[in-house]
């Protein structure tokens, strides 16, 4: 294994990481209700939990309401139940195989919690990325195929590539905490 194969991988795993942030900040309502914020509640459909989204498509209706029509009618009674006990603060009203969502406008304690939330989920991305930084740069120096100078090299690059990920996480979550507290 050479540098840049040590790099490259160090840095797709850290990628992968922010990919994953980014889609649970998505999943953070700011103003206007969006879609994602189903994509982290599950429905136990037939003793399996499977996301919403694959259960019923999700539609907009205005800038607080989402309507979900259902595709099977067994799954209409899980997935109400999977909205009730999550934290998104909204009953469901069901009509026939349509459930809709009204979700009332965010108070100032409620953004200050999504706040929070978005903080922590900064938080354990930023844990993983150090531990990314940790295994290789243990790995490279188990590894007896490196100079001392390459070692250095390597272990730099990673640092590198650390601290430009880490960089990113703060920058999302600035951005993520304005449009949170924007009203």
């Amino acid at each position: 294994m050479d540098e840049n194969e040590i790099l490259n991988e160090a840095k797709a795993e850290m990628d992968d990481s922010i990919a994953k942030l980014k889609g649970s900040l998505s999943t953070l309502r700011a103003g206007a209700v969006s879609p994602n914020v189903l994509d982290r509640i599950k429905a136990d459909y037939y003793g399996e939990p499977t996301p919403i989204k694959n259960l019923a498509s999700i539609s907009v209706q205005n800038g607080t309401s989402l309507l979900l029509k259902v595709f099977d009618p067994g799954a209409l009674k899980p997935i109400v139940a999977a909205i009730g006990t999550s934290d998104l603060g909204v009953n469901p009203n069901v009509q026939g195989n349509v459930i809709r969502l009204n979700f009332p406008p965010l108070s100032g304690e409620r953004r200050q919690e999504l706040v929070k939330t978005a903080k922590s989920y900064c938080d354990d991305n930023k844990v993983t990325i150090r531990n990314v930084r940790k295994d290789y740069i243990t790995k490279v120096k188990k590894s007896e195929e490196f100079s001392e100078d390459l070692e250095k090299r390597i272990d730099d690059g990673i640092q590198a590539l650390h601290d430009a990920h880490i960089k990113e996480i703060d920058d999302l979550f600035k951005v993520k905490e304005k449009e949170l507290l924007t009203l």
